[in-house]
C-alpha cells in the first residue's frame, strides 16, 4: 500500500471538500474556496502520479477489439489459403470469382467504460489505512488511467443514498480527470443506496457493446443486484470491483464496542471480549462474502476484492496480469 496516494486523498476528503469556515466581508470566503480547490487538484494530481508511475504501460496493445480475438468488424477479401478458418468464407466474393476467398475482419480499437460507483454511507468506514470511499475513488481512478487512451471514452454514474448523478462519456485523459474530480467531490447522503437501480442505470439506455465497471462493497441484499448485474454482462465484459474493510470480516478482542449502521443511524453495544461471537461474526462474513462472490461469478463478470489493508495497486497489477493470461489461454475469466 503507498500511503502518499490513499492518505492525502482521505485528508482531501476531511479538510479539501469540506465547506470553508465563514470568513469576514473582506473576500476571506472566496480565498477559502480558491484554497480548497487547489488543494483537491494537487491531491487528485498526486494520486494521478501514483497510478501512472505504477500502471502505465500495463495495458498498452492489450486487446484487438471489445471481445479476445481478431476483431468483428468487416473488412477486405483475400484468397483462402489452408488453414484459414472456414466460417470466414466470403460466398458472395466466391462465386463471383470462382475462387475461394475469406472475409478479414477489423478490430474495433474504440472502447467505451462506464463507471457505476457506490458512494452511499456505508463506504464513509475504515479502520486501516484509508476509508473504503477513498478505495473506491482510488479504483476509479485507475480504471479511468487503464482504459483511457486512443480515442476511448468514459462515463460515471454515482449512487449516493437516496440519489444518483449521471456523467457522460467523454474521450481524452483530460475529460477522464475532470469525471474523478467530480466523482471525488460527490458528497454522500444519509439512506439506503440501492445498489441495483445504480447499476441498472448502465442498461439505460442500451449503448453499443463495451465494459463496465461496478465500484462498491456490494453490502446490499444480493437479490436486488444480481439480476441488474447478469443483464448487464449479457451485452459488456463487467468488472465488480469489491471494497473490504477488515473490520467487516473479523471482530478484534477490544471489550464494548458501540456500532453505528451509518445508512440507518441504528447504533448497537457489541461484547468483543466474548470468543463465541467472534467466531459468529467471522462465520456470518465468511459466509456473506462468499455469496457475494457467487452471485458476481454467476453473473459472469470479473471480480476484483481491494482492501483498505492492502496494497491496492499491487492487487490490481496481479489482476490486470491474471486476466492477460487468461486470455491467452483462451478462457474468458
Amino acid at each position: 500500500m503507498s500511503p502518499a496516494g490513499l492518505s492525502a486523498l482521505a485528508r482531501l476528503r476531511r479538510r479539501g471538500f469540506a465547506a470553508p469556515a465563514p470568513a469576514s466581508p473582506a473576500g476571506g470566503a472566496e480565498f477559502d474556496a480558491e484554497f480548497d480547490e487547489a488543494r483537491a487538484e494537487l491531491v487528485l494530481s498526486r494520486l494521478q502520479l501514483l497510478i501512472t508511475r505504477k500502471l502505465d504501460g500495463l495495458l498498452q496493445g492489450d486487446y484487438l477489439g471489445l471481445l479476445p480475438g481478431p476483431g468483428t468488424e468487416a473488412g477486405e477479401s483475400r484468397e483462402y489459403r489452408a488453414g484459414d478458418d472456414v466460417r470466414r468464407m466470403d460466398w458472395p466474393v466466391t462465386a463471383r470469382t470462382q475462387t475461394p476467398h475469406v472475409r478479414r475482419t477489423v478490430a474495433d480499437r474504440e472502447l467505451e467504460t462506464w463507471l457505476a460507483v457506490d458512494l452511499s454511507a456505508s463506504l464513509d468506514f475504515g479502520t486501516a489505512q484509508c476509508l473504503k470511499r477513498d478505495l473506491a475513488i482510488a479504483a476509479a481512478a485507475a480504471i479511468a488511467h487503464l482504459t483511457v487512451r486512443g480515442g476511448n471514452r468514459i462515463g460515471a454514474v454515482v449512487g449516493t443514498g437516496d440519489s444518483r448523478v449521471r456523467m457522460p462519456a467523454r474521450p481524452g485523459r483530460k475529460e477522464a480527470n475532470g469525471l474523478l474530480r467530480q466523482i471525488a467531490r460527490t458528497p454522500s447522503k444519509a439512506g439506503r443506496d440501492d445498489l441495483g437501480g445504480l447499476v441498472d442505470l448502465l442498461n439505460r439506455p442500451p449503448r453499443r457493446r463495451g465494459m463496465a465497471v461496478v465500484i462498491s462493497d456490494f453490502l446490499a441484499p444480493v437479490e436486488s443486484w444480481a439480476r441488474p448485474l447478469r443483464k448487464l454482462a449479457v451485452r459488456h465484459d463487467v468488472l465488480a470491483v469489491e471494497i473490504v474493510d477488515p473490520r467487516e470480516l473479523d471482530l478484534p478482542d477490544v471489550g464494548v464496542i458501540a456500532f453505528v449502521e451509518p445508512e440507518t443511524g441504528q447504533m448497537h453495544e457489541v461484547q468483543t471480549a466474548d470468543p463465541r461471537l467472534r467466531e459468529r461474526y467471522a462465520a456470518a462474513a465468511a459466509a456473506q462474502r462468499s455469496t457475494i462472490a457467487g452471485a458476481i461469478r454467476g453473473a459472469g463478470a470479473a471480480h476484483l476484492r481491494l482492501r483498505t489493508d492492502s496494497d491496492w495497486l499491487l492487487d490490481i497489477v496481479r489482476f490486470v496480469a491474471a486476466q492477460r493470461h487468461a486470455r491467452t489461454r483462451g478462457t474468458t475469466r
